[in-house]
């Protein structure tokens, strides 16, 4: 330990010895009047809670992190509310090694778990003394999770960057909270909490909350502690942790990235221009609510682009391209804390309510900082991947409120939330107007600040802040279609890019004339316009791609330098063309790529891909997948396994 972090710990350690921890002043700004407002919960078919009669509105973590038997381990100690009379809470847990439940007295209190679902994992239902109206009471659930927790992944040094250190991170969303956190795991039930998180000292660990010791706290056995606080109710699916060999820089007044030392220079680098991204969406729906907005790079494993944690997103080291191509993905992860961290969808029927109005609040940063014609851009490649999906998916999983009833949470998120959805919205912009358009979801946001969402509860929302008494406008919206019934309605308008149009042009003399590699202009284009080249067809994003010959997918990896394509957007376009065409030459970059990161958005659709190719793919897909799988996170390996199924278990010598 440094004399740096001594001092800088001592004094920290003296100002809570003076004041007390929950005295120390907090950098987030204080709540709108609507979080305290009266809520009304939504059932949850993913969820054992009953809000109702009882809920949970804080949670306090006292846990350690046991590398060895990879585990977390200690208490959550709850703070409950109920109705007078009730004597019941009900959480949701699965796979937790539940050792005892008492008040915070010590006192046992009874407990029972129930039938375990696949999905949902169990009911724990705590009996307690009758509640009181306005009363609190504290419940302390003292476990243990499992080393095969589906929120988290443990890695071995040899898993990072650094070769020397563990790592271990969490991934919530949607339902996986109840695998390391005892408590209501429902998105409509906000919670504070707080945390103490004891690891080895030579590892540092963060939260999705306000890092109340950043230097940490001198523990037994050569371990340190460090304290956490969120004051602003959240979602228990944002609820994340990692811990690490992590160093922390600066690039901007509230905002910095966190990441492994030799990935901190690069990462740096790449979001150098975060404090503006910030600006832009503050200007555009009003103050940021969380105090700091910082970055973590997580390693490869981390099975999403990004997931928008409460002031400090995590992040893929995929987008990490060297010449900030791929920023997008932070200023996404950035407007969720409008859409999705301060009005969140209240189930998971509902799921378009964060990601939709997150793919339009993106692109309308992208817009501020980057200009126009890269926001074109980015609506096109979304339009394609939207119409992809039309194509692909079930009719009525194609409609914005779903029906999930028996099914993963999971299968709502794709394409028609994020890309469906944010058509949605820039239809109603292209109706109204933008200046109208943006002062109700500047409104939206103000109003609805702290609440669940629904879909009907947009729509009252809507129709009372924006359409009124406009029976015209009210028609010509199609509110109702877009929400609740398949495919696009009639208004819907494909985006349109003029540098995309272009990129058409070469794309068509290429893929169809048959002219040389070496006349597409690609050493001018941008990650976008490769990505669109790579993904052209000719009558839209649901016809085929022109067949190539072995000769020309030679010349197009050649001339493209395609082997050695460090983008990974525009590698994963290459290698579905590649696996299209059965192209051998290309296995070896899909077999680094697949083993060298674990998004899903790459690794399912590539196995999808390669499964789809019967004789010639299923050997290969295999044979890869028995390789990587010990290396993706649950999340993927989830995915991944329905496809490919589990590898079969080395037979026992």
């Amino acid at each position: 330990m440094s004399r740096a972090r001594l001092a800088v710990m001592a004094s920290t350690l003296a100002l809570l010895a003076a004041c007390g921890q929950s005295d120390v002043k907090s950098d987030m700004p204080p709540l709108p009047a609507s979080a305290s407002a009266p809520v009304t919960y939504e059932r949850d078919i993913h969820s054992y809670a009953q809000p109702q009669i009882a809920r949970v509105k804080h949670v306090a973590l006292d846990l350690t992190a046991d590398f060895a038997a990879k585990t977390l381990s200690g208490t959550a100690t709850l703070d409950v509310t109920g109705e007078p009379g009730a004597n019941q809470v009900i959480l949701d847990v699965r796979d937790l090694e539940i050792r005892s439940v008492t008040d915070d007295k010590g006192n046992a209190l009874q407990f029972a778990l129930g039938a375990d679902d696949p999905i949902k994992g169990q009911s724990l239902t705590v009996t307690t003394p009758a509640f009181e109206a306005g009363k609190v009471q504290k419940i302390v659930v003292t476990y243990s999770t499992r080393p095969d927790a589906a929120a988290l992944q443990w890695l071995t040094p040899a898993q990072t960057a650094g070769g020397q250190q563990p790592f271990l991170f969490s991934q919530g969303q949607a339902i996986l909270t109840r695998t390391w956190v005892p408590t209501q795991d429902s998105p409509g039930i906000r919670q504070t909490y707080s945390a103490k998180i004891t690891v080895p000292e030579a590892l540092t660990a963060v939260m999705s909350a306000e890092m109340l010791t950043p230097e940490g706290e001198r523990a037994a056995d050569g371990m340190h502690s460090y304290r956490f606080r969120m004051t602003n109710p959240v979602p228990p699916y944002l609820m994340a942790i990692a811990v690490g060999d992590l160093e922390f820089a600066s690039v901007g007044e509230g905002v910095g990235v966190w990441t492994e030392p030799s990935r901190l220079e690069a990462a740096r680098n790449e979001f150098s221009e975060m404090r503006q991204l910030v600006d832009a969406a503050e200007g555009l729906y009003g103050p940021y609510a969380w105090g700091r907005y910082d970055l973590l790079i997580l390693p490869p494993s981390f099975p999403f682009g990004g997931m928008e944690n409460p002031r400090l997103t995590f992040a893929t080291p995929t987008v990490v391209a060297g010449d900030k191509s791929l920023v997008s993905l932070v200023a996404h992860e950035l407007a969720h804390s409008w859409s999705g961290n301060l009005v969140t969808n209240a189930t998971w029927a509902d799921f378009w309510v964060n990601e939709g109005f997150t793919t339009y609040f993106e692109n309308r940063i992208m817009e501020a900082v980057y200009g126009k014609d890269r926001a074109d851009m980015l609506q096109v490649l979304g339009w394609n991947d939207l119409q992809s999906s039309l194509a692909d998916m079930p009719p009525l999983d194609t409609r914005l409120h779903l029906d999930l009833d028996g099914r993963d949470p999971d299968d709502g998120m794709n394409d028609i939330a994020y890309e469906k959805g944010a058509a949605f919205l820039r239809t109603i912009e292209r109706t109204v107007g933008r200046e109208r358009f943006d002062h109700w979801l500047k409104g939206y946001f103000e109003r609805n600040a702290f609440r669940p969402m629904t879909a009907s509860l947009f729509l009252q929302d809507i129709r009372a802040n924006l359409i009124g008494d406009d029976p015209t406008l009210e028609r010509e919206l199609q509110l109702d279609n877009w929400v609740y019934q398949p495919g696009l309605p009639s208004n819907a308008v494909a985006p349109t890019s003029t540098k995309l149009a272009a990129v058409d042009t070469a794309a068509n003399a290429y893929f169809v004339a048959k002219g040389p590699a070496s006349a597409i202009p690609w050493a001018n284009w941008s990650t976008q316009e490769r990505q669109h080249f790579l993904d052209w067809r000719p009558a839209g994003a649901a016809a085929s791609r022109p067949w190539l010959t072995n000769a020309q997918l030679a010349d197009l990896e050649t001339t493209l330098n395609l082997r050695n394509e460090g983008n990974a957007e525009v590698l994963f376009q290459w290698l579905q063309i590649a696996i299209a065409h059965r192209y051998q030459p290309a296995v070896p970059t899909l077999e680094r790529f697949l083993t060298s990161q674990g998004r899903r958005k790459f690794v399912l659709p590539l196995f999808t891909s390669l499964w789809g190719q019967g004789d010639w793919g299923r050997p290969i897909a295999t044979r890869i997948y028995a390789q990587a799988r010990p290396g993706y996170h649950p999340v993927t390996v989830g995915s991944v396994d329905a496809v490919v199924g589990a590898p079969a278990a080395p037979a026992a010598r």
